[in-house]
């Protein structure tokens, strides 16, 4: 295997959750449904408003990365959900769901061949693929690690 596609195959395991960090599946899955909402001493967010602001981040790096048309969100409250809790049953689970499609559409963008990791994307100011692929893995390995925090303080992490 060439350099270039080892680095885009660590790219993708970084992604996944590989390594060091938990694993999005690992700090999310059963999170009990009535502790959703809900906020502990210690911690400023509940675990929707970290969900939802993980998949509001990687969205907004995802398509910054490869839409030119892109608009971000307003900083800082634009990558913040209103409420501490999901407004309806079915929120969680959308969630969930157009997370893990983001994040299989960043392993896709870096697993292609035809995707230069290290040219500057003409409409950033200086930012790369490679660049923004660390960046939604490192911003994705915090805010995990701030949910199994969470989880352990609200007694609902079995590992």
């Amino acid at each position: 295997m060439n350099k270039e596609a080892a680095l885009r195959k660590r790219l993708v395991e970084l992604l996944r959750g590989k390594g060091a960090h938990v694993a999005f599946e690992e700090a999310l899955g059963n999170f009990p449904e009535h502790l959703r909402g809900k906020g502990v001493s210690g911690i400023p967010y509940t675990a929707w408003q970290i969900l939802e602001h993980l998949r509001i981040a990687q969205w907004d790096i995802l398509e910054f990365s490869r839409n030119q048309k892109h608009v971000s969100p307003e900083w800082p409250d634009g990558y913040w959900p209103d409420g501490e809790a999901p407004s309806d049953d079915g929120a969680w689970d959308r969630s969930v769901s157009d997370f893990n499609r983001d994040q299989k559409e960043m392993q896709d963008l870096v697993s292609d061949p035809d995707t230069d990791l290290h040219a500057r994307i003409p409409h950033g100011t200086g930012q790369d693929i490679l660049r923004e692929a660390l960046l939604v893995a490192d911003h994705n390995a915090y805010h995990l690690g701030q949910l199994v925090m969470l989880r352990k303080m609200l007694g609902a992490w079995e590992k």
